[in-house]
């Protein structure tokens, strides 16, 4: 049964207020570190993949999809109150990194460094860094080549956050006091292909904190010369939220009390907060034959204070 006879309407948010950002996830309690460091310098054949995929969840996450929104509420016994539930809402962060190189017939040199961390991170920190440089020269008369490619994602997903939780910074007051719900996934890397090369590339991101004040951050760098095929692509789509109405103490359709209840005024039947950004941005760069210069560098920030 109820705790309460009838549902009191405490507070109402009319005002649409505008597009937030991304809340990162924290940590758990233990942590973990990994790094690695590589040198090559072979005639002949040489081959080098890599692969990281991480999911983190600020709730658990073998349950999803979908991600979690409102979660029983539960008396001093633990037994669970009838048609009483409480907003928790869930977010979630995958991240995958994959690198692959295949250099045959030739000279080669490979150094690497890769770092993932699991930790809490602030502004100027990485949960994962890659540092890889690579020459390669194909022996004339046996018909080398070299094959590479790499590529970074990050995929952030949630179903809004209360602000007042989530900023250490008093100033930092969120949309109409949340961080609406928002989907975005950044994709970008690189590729190159050919009988000679001389490259180096750089990647990076931080999804991992404490607070709602550090930003989310992917970028990816690459410079190289050779004589061959080579490509650079950054691919984005951005969804993200507006808080509408906010009610307090309120029962939904169904009749349960929730503890805030949201409502999407344009779209009542359409989620808690409304959509209010779509962002496709899709950029690649290419160029074949002997390649004097090929440079690319692309980031992206992604929070609700960005640096």
């Amino acid at each position: 049964m109820k705790k309460f006879a009838f549902a009191v309407l405490a507070l109402a948010v009319l005002v649409v207020g505008t597009a937030m950002a991304v809340d990162p996830i924290n940590a758990t309690l233990e942590t973990q570190g990994i790094s690695t460091s590589t040198g090559v310098i072979v005639m002949g054949t040489m081959t080098n993949t890599e692969t990281v995929v991480m999911t983190a969840s600020n709730m658990d996450m073998r349950d999803n999809p979908p991600l979690q929104r409102y979660i029983p509420v539960y008396d001093e016994n633990g037994d669970e109150v009838e048609d009483e539930f409480t907003w928790a809402p869930e977010r979630q962060a995958v991240f995958s990194y994959t690198e692959s190189i295949l250099a045959d017939n030739g000279y080669a040199e490979f150094n690497e460094m890769q770092s993932m961390d699991t930790g809490n991170k602030v502004a100027n920190q990485d949960n994962f860094k890659s540092t890889e440089q690579y020459d390669y020269v194909a022996f004339s008369d046996a018909m080398g080549r070299t094959t590479n490619s790499e590529s970074m994602l990050l995929d952030l997903a949630s179903q809004g956050s209360n602000a007042a939780n989530r900023f250490i910074c008093p100033f930092a007051t969120g949309d109409a006091g949340f961080i609406p719900a928002y989907c975005n996934v950044y994709e970008m890397g690189s590729s190159f292909t050919g009988s000679q090369v001389s490259m180096i590339t750089q990647g990076d991101t931080n999804f991992i904190a404490k607070s709602a004040d550090v930003p989310t951050q992917i970028a990816y760098s690459v410079g190289l010369s050779g004589t061959g095929s080579a490509a650079a692509w950054i691919n984005a789509h951005v969804m993200e939220g507006r808080t509408a109405g906010v009610f307090e103490d309120a029962t939904d359709d169904d009749g349960d009390l929730l503890d805030y209840r949201f409502v999407n005024y344009d779209f009542p039947r359409g989620g808690d907060f409304m959509q209010g950004v779509d962002l496709v941005y899709k950029e690649k760069t290419t160029a074949s034959g002997v390649i004097e210069s090929f440079s690319k560098s692309m980031s992206v920030q992604d929070a609700v204070r960005r640096l």
